[in-house]
């Protein structure tokens, strides 16, 4: 029988895989909160992995798998428990802080969408997407920060889709790769731009110096959310948000060639950022 130890060990190092900056995050949490943190990002990567454990040219497949998990999960959220390995520490991660399942349900559809759909029109269309690839995490990570106010919640929708905008920026070249294109058709034609060319032209920077400033917009608008979770909570916030700021950066300095090489924080640079924000922590500034 699967004990929720080696379920929670599982988690942890599928948080690994989901992004260093969210894992190296999670270490600025009490080790009381901590694994909650790491079994909900396990559980988006292991959702991954089922979907990518299915060839790609059998989108029927794919789609029976994202089912199979999801019925899986939402049986086992009914019953209490589970004996699966991944899921025994999301259900008690979910039962400890009465998650919303729906809010899994919103994760598991936009996986499912994410299969036929390739591009997106105008901004709002991505945002669809965005609410259930990633403000939802947003949302099931909160009750685990503990805000001190529901106030928090659209800081906190607002701050994961700025991380999953930063992710699509950088992700470009590899998002073409699968035949995706997230940044909205809409802003492409008004700039002349065309991701497809995989060169970096006048017209693709301009376009992407303004996708910068608007997921720095999202960043400002969800700052508020740091002033209402206890210290730990706003640390770990911060740590995610310097890293996701660091990336745009990136991608600035290479002239928005998201094509030759993936603009990424070096560990060296995440490890630095982190140790600053201990810094922050043990002068007890904060900013």
């Amino acid at each position: 029988m699967t004990t929720l130890e080696a379920s929670y060990a599982r988690a942890k190092e599928l948080a690994k895989g989901f992004g260093i900056s969210y894992y190296a995050a999670t270490y600025a949490l009490p080790k009381v909160k901590r694994h909650h943190a790491q079994a909900l990002y396990g559980f988006c990567r292991h959702a991954a992995d089922v979907v990518s454990a299915v060839p790609r040219t059998s989108v029927s497949g794919r789609e029976q798998a994202i089912h199979d998990l999801g019925e899986q999960l939402f049986g086992d959220l009914a019953a209490g428990s589970s004996d699966d390995l991944v899921l025994k520490a999301v259900v008690h991660t979910a039962r400890s802080f009465d998650l919303d399942p729906d809010c899994f349900r919103r994760f598991l559809r936009a996986m499912t969408n994410s299969l036929t759909v390739t591009s997106y029109d105008t901004f709002d269309d991505l945002l669809d997407y965005m609410d259930g690839s990633a403000a939802v995490i947003g949302e099931l990570l909160l009750p685990i920060l503990e805000p001190s106010t529901d106030a928090a919640l659209p800081h906190a929708r607002d701050f994961a889709v700025a991380c999953r905008l930063t992710e699509c920026w950088c992700d470009v070249a590899h998002d073409l790769d699968r035949g995706r294109v997230y940044i909205p058709q809409v802003d492409l034609q008004r700039y002349g731009a065309d991701p497809w060319l995989r060169r970096v032209t006048p017209e693709w920077r301009a376009m992407m110096a303004f996708q910068i400033r608007r997921t720095h917009e999202y960043f400002a608008a969800s700052d508020q959310i740091a002033t209402e979770l206890p210290a730990s909570s706003a640390r770990c916030v911060r740590i995610v948000r310097d890293l996701h700021v660091e990336m745009l950066g990136r991608i600035d300095r290479v002239g928005a060639d998201v094509f030759t090489a993936r603009p990424s924080v070096p560990r060296w640079r995440t490890a630095e950022i982190v140790a600053r924000r201990s810094l922050l922590r043990t002068s007890g500034a904060s900013q």
